[in-house]
């Protein structure tokens, strides 16, 4: 008779090894995937996932290249979607997948001499970019009573500024301009003068061509060493824009925690702000002043407020944002915004670079607020009395061609007419001309003897 074997044992290191030493984190999962609903102007829908707000996907393009998104809102069961790149030939069904190969680019000190675009991506040819510490997806905020106060003035190398406008370590200022009135030759002039440990460009939604005339000819060679150059310009789509402008608070931001001081120069907030307005309409966001929703005015002091001075231990932010005055109005909403916010304004006059003053800066209309903080008082009377004499001048300026203006009447309107050749003189700057704080300071006092 037989009888039943008894089971046998499985092996060591057999299947039942192999079993034990699997993880529950190798076990592939399905990776949710949405498809492709409708596609209106810049905005993308998609249907069948839930997708992340801020979340990276890529859409299926034709031929199976790829098309970058990422979700910007959702509405029910629909997740709206923004390009990252230009949309061409895609199709209603294409999937949607949510990119887990996105990885946090790590920055250093290699970052410097390099230009990059809105995704940390390099596009000067020089290979990739290299670094040993994560660069945070958004601007870090400062708590406010532990900011360093502005003590410091700041050299720009412009006389006008130094001598009438000096400015501070850590102060974020604006200069507003309307189109062709200096504002690219100034902003050049700041980038290539100012002590600066690094500095920062971005050339938000400009004309592409500026990009490399600023590059070879307002930074140059030097300049470009301690200099990072954030690009996004016209032609890109408006979350590309954004983002870039942002990028540029994050970088700036992380050399300034590592003790370095930095210069940040942003052209323009102007076209930050118009990228916001496109995505925030194409939301579905009512328009309010002037076409501009009210979410960009919200979003206009988180991205300023990212700038200026660090805690103690660290280094310093200074920030100049370039304004467009549309049509040369300086009540445009932005531009109304940005004055609020702002430690300062500096306002380029189209008159005054049609009479061949360079730079085209109208010292009246101009305001420093930490200006007091940084000068000695006597450099503060001296630069208050030559705003005086320049405002006086400007009420007789019309009248001495006619002969209508008789000395004598007024004896200070009379010193702003025989000091305007030594004023104006002061005032005027060439493209290539250095003007160090310490000069200004004494060019301004014979001036005024």
């Amino acid at each position: 008779m037989s009888s039943l074997a008894p089971p046998r044992s499985a092996p060591e290191g057999g299947l039942a090894h192999s079993l034990r030493s699997v993880q529950l984190s190798d076990v592939p999962v399905a990776q949710p995937t949405a498809r492709l609903h409708a596609a209106t102007g810049l905005l993308l829908e998609a249907t069948g996932a839930a997708l992340p707000l801020g979340a990276r996907c890529q859409i299926e393009g034709p031929g199976g290249v790829p098309l970058p998104a990422q979700v910007v809102g959702f509405r029910g069961a629909v997740s709206y979607l923004m390009p990252l790149k230009a949309v061409t030939g895609l199709a209603t069904g294409a999937r949607v997948t949510p990119d887990s190969e996105t990885q946090t680019p790590h920055i250093g000190a290699s970052w410097l001499g390099r230009v990059i675009n809105g995704l940390a991506e390099p596009l000067d040819g020089l290979g990739r970019l290299t670094g040993d510490v994560p660069l945070p997806a958004h601007p870090p905020k400062v708590h406010p009573l532990k900011k360093r106060p502005i003590a410091q003035p700041l050299d720009v190398g412009v006389r006008s500024i130094n001598g009438l406008l000096t400015l501070g370590r850590g102060q974020r200022v604006g200069l507003f301009a309307g189109s062709g009135v200096g504002k690219s030759v100034l902003l050049g002039m700041i980038t290539r003068q100012t002590e600066a440990d690094v500095i920062v460009v971005g050339l938000i939604g400009e004309r592409g061509r500026e990009v490399r005339e600023f590059i070879e000819h307002a930074l140059g060679a030097e300049g470009l060493r301690r200099a990072i150059v954030v690009v996004a310009p016209a032609d890109e789509p408006a979350l590309m824009r954004m983002m870039a402008a942002e990028l540029c608070h994050t970088i700036a931001a992380h050399f300034r925690d590592q003790g370095r001081n930095v210069l940040l120069l942003l052209d323009s907030l102007t076209r930050y702000a118009m990228a916001r307005r496109e995505i925030a309409l194409a939301l579905g966001e009512p328009p309010a002043t002037r076409g501009y929703p009210p979410s960009v005015f919200s979003m206009l002091p988180q991205l300023v407020e990212s700038a200026g001075n660090g805690e103690q231990g660290q280094g310093s932010m200074t920030a100049i944002y370039t304004v467009l005055a549309e049509g040369d109005d300086q009540q445009d909403p932005v531009a109304d915004t940005a004055r609020a916010i702002l430690d300062g304004h500096i306002v380029l006059r189209r008159e005054l670079a049609e009479r061949g003053q360079y730079p085209a800066i109208d010292v009246a209309a101009s305001i420093s607020r930490c200006m007091p903080q940084v000068v000695a008082e006597g450099h503060l009377q001296a630069a208050r009395q030559a705003k005086e004499l320049l405002a006086r001048y400007s009420q007789v300026r019309d009248l001495i061609p006619m002969g209508a203006y008789v000395p004598g009447a007024d004896a200070r309107t009379d010193q702003a007419v025989q000091r305007w050749p030594l004023l104006e003189a002061y005032l005027r700057q060439g493209t290539h001309e250095a003007a160090m704080l310490p000069a200004c300071m004494a060019q301004l006092q014979e001036v005024l003897a």
